[in-house]
């Protein structure tokens, strides 16, 4: 990565608006595409403060909220990435926070026409491949699933400010 790469900084330059991923601003945060795209529609939720690691970082409230932005964005995959694809199984959800520092959450899209060796365990056993090669790298090809996505954010509400 170069230097002034925006993914150096994703949050900071989503809110300079040079982080290209961003889909939508919530209210506790950014919904951004994720940077593979092997289960098309993977999406990730980051805090929009760099400074909170964790969700119990966060008061009740604003963790709360956080949250809900989670589940709304969440729910905008399910039913994008549902209409897009007739094999389309469900989403799983994870916050883990083991190699970037600040707090974000990732939705996976689950498909039928995954392997049978990866469909029932977590997708961090796919192969080196789906991580660092260009065939699975977000891409133009992945507009009109990036659009759709953003289209139902905006369906379930996205631009409510947090309670």
């Amino acid at each position: 990565m170069a230097e002034g790469d925006w993914r150096l900084d994703r949050i900071g330059s989503a809110h300079h608006g040079r982080n290209p991923t961003v889909l939508r601003r919530l209210g506790t945060g950014f919904a951004v595409v994720g940077d593979r795209q092997f289960l098309p529609g993977y999406s990730v939720l980051l805090t929009d403060d760099p400074a909170v690691t964790r969700l119990s970082d966060l008061p009740r409230p604003r963790r709360a909220a956080y949250l809900c932005d989670l589940e709304r964005l969440a729910e905008a995959v399910e039913r994008a990435c549902a209409r897009l694809d007739p094999a389309f199984r469900r989403v799983n959800i994870e916050i883990l926070g083991n190699t970037d520092p600040y707090l974000h959450a990732h939705i996976w899209p689950r498909y039928d026409w995954e392997p049978d060796d990866r469909v029932r365990l977590p997708v961090w056993l796919y192969e080196e491949e789906c991580w660092r090669g260009e065939r699975y790298a977000l891409a133009p090809r992945h507009d009109a699933l990036r659009a759709a996505i953003g289209e139902e954010l905006d369906r379930l509400g996205a631009a409510r400010a947090p309670a």
